[in-house]
């Protein structure tokens, strides 16, 4: 009776192929667009020809005539430090908040939301004066900063759902041993938190890796640049150099591709604990 109750007709099951394969198709075409644009000459680059006269000529191009690998270096320093103290930051203030009582801790988590609530526009110009002011204009600390305030709070958030799921009698187990509060987290709670700090730290990563408001209007100059603001330079007031742009664009996603294949196993289990034990 249940395993009849299961089973799907032949026309549900029809239409559930058919929008998998339309989903499929959608999110895949923008993506193998690009990819097949960054192979034309630029007599093509705006027409369907997409298998005539197949060449790497773009990549040479971005390669030899171009600030590239200082682009990618850049944002490679900028991404990489804004993962490492976001993760840091996000999970010992998650620990935090979870497992301790103290004074301001309310006031705290509700700025943590509330700071998820402006948008990206309103914010550019009072951090581009802050920045200014601080002399972190064309220096990567002034992003490094500013994508920390915008991973954090939610990464926190996050952290602190996850933790919350974690026994606290762990953490006792911890003090009668004989570690401190920050041994207890390093030792025994971190190890089970992969999934959370997998979350974290992807986010964290794309957040700085492929951004673009900020990192046009804090970086200037051909070797301050990220990606980003690098890819700004093919485009002009009337004319787009589609090309290097598009293997400019493929060669941008090569890394988050591969950040994603190894934090995959762990993004589904962390952003569903973080979401449903908050």
């Amino acid at each position: 009776m249940s395993s009849q109750r299961g089973k799907r007709s032949p026309l549900a099951s029809v239409g559930l192929h058919a929008t998998l394969i339309g989903a499929s198709v959608i999110a895949v075409f923008p993506v193998l667009w690009v990819l097949l644009t960054s192979l034309k000459p630029a007599k093509y680059a705006i027409t369907t020809d997409f298998f005539k006269d197949t060449t790497l000529d773009n990549y040479r191009y971005l390669v030899d005539k171009t600030s590239f690998f200082t682009w990618f270096g850049n944002s490679a320093l900028i991404a990489g430090v804004t993962t490492l103290l976001g993760v840091f930051i996000s999970a010992t203030t998650g620990y935090a908040v979870s497992r301790f009582k103290f004074p301001g801790m309310r006031p705290l988590m509700w700025t943590l939301l509330i700071t998820q609530m402006f948008p990206m526009a309103i914010l550019i110009v009072p951090l581009y004066n802050l920045m200014g002011q601080l002399g972190l204009l064309n220096q990567p600390v002034g992003l490094i900063i500013t994508y920390l305030t915008i991973a954090v709070p939610f990464c926190a958030w996050m952290m602190k759902g996850f933790f919350d799921g974690i026994p606290v009698e762990i953490d006792e187990s911890g003090r009668v041993d004989g570690l401190n509060p920050f041994g207890t987290f390093w030792r025994l709670i971190l190890p089970l938190a992969k999934p959370g700090l997998a979350v974290t730290a992807f986010y964290s990563f794309i957040t700085a890796w492929g951004e673009v408001a900020y990192s046009s209007a804090f970086m200037v100059g051909d070797e301050n640049l990220t990606l980003a603001g690098g890819l700004q330079t093919f485009v002009t007031q009337y004319t787009a150099n589609w090309g290097p742009m598009t293997a400019a664009s493929v060669l941008i996603a090569v890394p988050a591709a591969v950040f994603f294949l190894f934090a995959q196993k762990h993004l589904v289990a962390g952003m569903t604990a973080g979401a449903t034990k908050g």
